[in-house]
């Protein structure tokens, strides 16, 4: 009897209809690869969550058949839930020497010592498990980008990463455009293509066009510059240094990702900066402010929170100067927008001249537009097609690109997070669906708060808590002491004194039903408390605060 072959499974975890927490799962048999391991920043429905990674459920499940992870490049997006996955699945780690040396300082951070990260170059083809690796050259806002091809025996799979086709890089290394045409002609069975700014027509700028912006803020400023960027975007940081040297000006570092990122690209060889011009941040006050450059990013790779954090007044590194040329050389991250226009603001209100994106072209996107799009489709020519990366307008309209370009409309798949997608060398379908979802992380908690705990939150922030203090006999079944009502975020005591004591009296008579019936199970007190006190709150205010019983027992 002929044994059916496998069916190619490509699972994503994380990434699709959201912008960050990349992660992808391949698997032919026994064998799986991941591809990228992200993190996303968390949306002004997650207070005080900080970061967001994907739910891994299924990789434990099946952790005896994960045989490596697979990173395209170190930004957060792609890496950042590392430190947390790494202690789930003790598996090797494949990625270029930039993104494993910014990755094994995040490791570092988080007390991790993973032994087994393997560096590859673009160009290397790797076997692991039943799978045919290979590593492809291509342009990002990163040093040491890769897209990713996967050869099975179901046919090829290529994943493009972010990317974009910028024809003049700062580095000099171009695109592998000859590799991408070289499989297209060997058969492509799926393509998986980042959709970031499928809704962009035309082409994305190239990185060079910035290093010419900087030149002319260099040449008309008379004070000190300050340029926030992201920590990781190593070829824009080799423009400001290349630019100081020749207005013969000293660069400084602030910010612990700042500061760690360069180090690790000096090391590397892929930061090219000359002896003295390099200073610490305590150096900056032996030289003229005409000859001080100050790079910085803040925390979470967001250079606007370094701008809003550290350039505060009194800030104990540095003062903003009236006359000083603040350069906000980044796109915010999504939801951020309000916090970059405050930052605006309030630089401009101590006497900064403020640079940035909607003004000046001082920041170009790293995500390919419409036309780079559709050239990936025509170098690649694949049998189907999955677009990633992007909110589900953007897998939407890249789409639209790919039959714009020639694919039949049935081989393209628009999935969700979690969902099966199986491929034979003539067919695919979506075979199911398998858990996926957000992990929340918040401080030293990982996964332990839930949609509960952010219901609340968002009540707490706004509607407030009021505390009702109860002191009781169980014995002789009646009150000691109180009410007393705590308000935090609701009222403000002193001038709702009518309010408090009306909700001190309904309080009252909750209590007094529960003295006649002789009932004295606390959560069943509680609860009426609760329920008759909001009701009465709702009709005289409109707000639902959290309300808090407490029983004291004497």
């Amino acid at each position: 009897m002929t044994k059916i072959p496998p069916k190619l499974q490509i699972i994503p975890l994380g990434g699709l209809g959201e912008s960050g927490k990349n992660m992808m799962v391949i698997r032919y048999g026994d064998d799986i690869i991941v591809i990228d391991s992200g993190l996303m920043f968390p949306g002004e429905d997650m207070p005080g969550i900080d970061s967001v990674i994907p739910d891994i459920s299924y990789l434990i499940d099946n952790q005896d058949l994960v045989r490596a992870i697979i990173l395209t490049h170190g930004h957060e997006a792609h890496i950042g839930a590392l430190p947390y996955v790494l202690r789930k699945l003790d598996v090797p780690v494949y990625g270029t020497r930039m993104t494993l040396g910014i990755l094994a300082g995040r490791l570092k951070k988080n007390k991790l010592i993973h032994s087994t990260l393997v560096p590859v170059e673009p160009g290397d083809q790797r076997q692991i498990g039943l799978f045919q690796v290979g590593f492809i050259r291509v342009s990002h806002s990163i040093a040491d980008n890769v897209a990713v091809s996967v050869g099975t025996p179901a046919g090829t799979i290529v994943y493009t990463g972010d990317f974009k086709l910028d024809q003049t890089p700062v580095d000099g290394k171009v695109t592998d455009f000859y590799r991408f045409a070289d499989l297209g002609d060997q058969g492509v069975l799926v393509l998986l293509s980042d959709s970031t700014n499928a809704e962009k027509p035309g082409y994305t700028r190239s990185e060079k066009t910035v290093g010419r912006t900087f030149d002319e803020i260099f040449r008309m400023a008379r004070a000190r510059i300050i340029i926030a960027t992201f920590a990781s975007h190593i070829h824009r940081i080799q423009q400001v240094f290349d630019v100081a040297c020749k207005y013969q000006r000293k660069v400084a570092l602030l910010g612990y990702n700042m500061v760690e990122v360069v180090k690790v690209a000096l090391e590397l060889g892929y930061l090219n900066v000359p002896d003295g011009v390099l200073i610490e941040m305590d150096e900056i006050g032996d030289y003229p402010v005409s000859g001080i450059v100050i790079l910085t990013v803040g925390s979470q790779a967001d250079p606007l929170a370094a701008l809003s954090q550290r350039m505060m007044p009194d800030h104990r590194k540095m003062d903003v100067i009236p006359g000083d040329t603040i350069v906000i050389s980044t796109a915010p991250i999504p939801g951020n927008e309000k916090l970059l226009a405050r930052t605006i603001d309030s630089l401009l209100r101590q006497g900064a001249d403020v640079v940035y994106g909607t003004i000046s072209k001082v920041d170009v996107s790293g995500h390919a537009s419409q036309e780079e799009l559709k050239l990936m489709h025509n170098l690649i020519r694949p049998k189907f097609f999955v677009p990633v990366h992007g909110e589900y307008r953007h897998l939407k309209r890249h789409a639209q690109l790919a039959e714009e370009v020639g694919m039949p409309k049935q081989n393209i798949f628009i999935v969700e997070n979690g969902q099966v997608l199986e491929f034979s060398q003539d067919s695919a379908a979506i075979a199911g669906k398998i858990t996926s979802g957000d992990i929340l992380i918040d401080g030293f908690g990982i996964g332990d708060v839930g949609n509960i705990v952010l219901r609340d939150r968002k009540q707490l922030s706004q509607d407030g808590i009021l505390i009702v203090v109860i002191t009781m006999d169980k014995q002789s079944e009646t009150v000691v002491s109180g009410p007393d009502i705590v308000s935090r975020g609701f009222v403000y005591v002193r001038e709702s004194e009518q309010l408090m004591e009306e909700a001190k009296g309904k309080v009252k008579q909750a209590l007094e039903i529960f003295e006649k019936s002789h009932i004295t199970e606390w959560a069943s007190i509680k609860n009426t408390v609760r329920d008759i006190l909001g009701k009465y709150l709702y009709e005289r205010t409109r707000r639902r605060p959290v309300i808090l019983p407490i029983i004291m027992e004497v």
